[in-house]
């Protein structure tokens, strides 16, 4: 399993980027002590990201991701939310996938693509 870093600037807006408008989990979060950066797990089905505040750690990153479930109904899910800084869209990509891309509030891109090839099937 690959678990990719991603440089976070602000907790607050990491979540509600990540777990409010995403729909990620976070599955655990570690500092060193009570003035330390954060560092983090969250995940959402069979994807798991880490994402940090430490100094020189991966900025910015742009991730690919094969999602295993219908990015139409994902892309509906989070639009209905109306996330003010961020309208994403749907695009067929020349390589037959159907990809929704976000950029998180740090620079980070992340695209979600799905399979035309294995939907037709």
């Amino acid at each position: 399993m690959v678990i990719p870093l991603l440089r976070i600037f602000d907790t607050a807006k990491a979540k509600e980027f990540y777990i409010d408008w995403l729909g990620f989990t976070i599955d655990w979060e570690h500092r060193y002590g009570e003035t330390f950066p954060l560092y983090m797990q969250v995940s959402k089905d069979n994807i798991r990201l880490h994402l940090t505040e430490h100094h020189g750690d991966c900025c910015p990153a742009k991730l690919y991701i094969e999602f295993a479930g219908s990015v139409s109904d994902y892309h509906a899910s989070i639009t209905a939310k109306d996330y003010r800084y961020n309208k994403p869209g749907l695009q067929e990509a020349p390589w037959n996938a159907l990809t929704l891309e976000v950029t998180d509030p740090f620079g980070n891109k992340i695209c979600f693509a799905e399979d035309l090839k294995s939907r037709a099937e």
